[in-house]
């Protein structure tokens, strides 16, 4: 006799098949195939199609799947949630208005459309506004609506300070935050400490949270360096619009200090701006939030990347030296790219 669980992992099986042949047709029959065999709604989104795009990422970040591949991958998931909506009623909304929405800047929508579809089901009243919405829009939003919640999603982590001001504005709206998504952190310590009033590290969980009770009200006139005093230093703003000058410096020093650059291909030196564009992203990030473990992962995930590309990790070494030497002046910047250059001598 079959399971619940046998049911979920052929389900799993065959829309994983499907999304990664691109057949659209075969992914949206394993999704209408899953809520035939027994499993309801929810667990068709979340522990189908959720599992099978939270795999398509790691994909992707292996450098298993192209660029192209993880979003045809995405878009096919998307219409399976979509059908897989339309065959099943809906019940009439009962509870709260939620608004959910991405970070400005997030295109990683899918998480905060399953986390709409499943606050539907549980009876809630939804306006998903999808990906990258603006601030100035999403507070326009709240005012025309009048939502009992905000529903932040984000995936990436460079996006936090945007989040930060997109949370404060929220509450300045008299609008509570739940916070989640990869960006906040797998315990949401980047959502407590950006002020968001609650977290949760899921869908189902999010879910089960509003459903619970009302999130509290929040305070009223709370400024963004209430909660990151540091941020008085301005060491993340003058990165932040010196960042093309700093890519340039570090990409000539690299030049010098690496002789096998002379032999890259294009697409070998455009990767390489990228990469560095990447680096000076997270460092700021991580002098926002004041978090070196945030830079530290970082780099460690870009040194396996490296690995995979055929590329030494180690030439990660001089490229914080050079950006240590452009940043020399700056109190925190400076010393936490030595630390950083530390802890990634330990391990390449």
């Amino acid at each position: 006799m079959s399971t619940p669980d046998g049911h979920r992992e052929v389900a799993v099986a065959r829309l994983w098949d499907a999304v990664t042949a691109c057949d659209e047709q075969a992914a949206v029959e394993a999704g209408l195939a899953a809520l035939d065999a027994g499993l309801d709604l929810e667990e068709t989104l979340l522990d189908v199609v959720g599992v099978v795009q939270h795999r398509v990422g790691r994909e992707w970040a292996a450098n298993r799947l192209s660029v192209a591949q993880e979003h045809a991958a995405t878009a096919i998931n998307e219409r399976v949630i979509a059908a897989a909506v339309h065959s099943r009623p809906r019940a009439h909304p009962v509870l709260g208005r939620i608004t959910v929405a991405c970070v400005d800047g997030e295109w990683h929508a899918l998480p905060a459309r399953l986390l709409a579809e499943t606050l539907k089901l549980r009876g809630f009243a939804v306006d998903y506004l999808g990906a990258q919405v603006p601030t100035p829009h999403l507070i326009t939003h709240l005012h025309q609506t009048g939502p009992d919640a905000v529903a932040l999603s984000g995936s990436l982590a460079t996006r936090l300070p945007t989040a930060h001001i997109t949370i404060t504005a929220c509450q300045s709206a008299s609008v509570p935050v739940i916070a989640g998504g990869a960006a906040f952190g797998s315990d949401g310590r980047f959502a407590g400490l950006l002020g968001a009033d609650a977290w949760a590290p899921d869908a189902r969980s999010a879910a089960d949270r509003l459903a619970t009770s009302p999130l509290p009200m929040p305070r009223r006139g709370r400024v963004l360096l209430d909660d990151l005093p540091h941020l008085a230093d301005q060491e993340y703003t003058m990165v932040v619009r010196t960042a093309p000058d700093l890519v340039r410096a570090v990409y000539r020093g690299l030049e010098e200090r690496l002789p096998a650059m002379r032999d890259y291909t294009e697409l070998q030196l455009q990767r390489t701006t990228e990469d560095l564009a990447h680096i000076v992203d997270f460092l700021a990030t991580s002098l926002y939030t004041g978090d070196d473990e945030l830079f530290f992962g970082f780099l460690g995930w870009t040194a396996e990347i490296l690995a995979v590309r055929g590329v030494p990790p180690a030439c990660l070494l001089p490229t914080l030296e050079l950006f240590a030497t452009e940043l020399r002046d700056f109190a925190r910047a400076a010393p936490l790219l030595a630390r950083a250059r530390d802890h990634l001598g330990r391990t390449v």
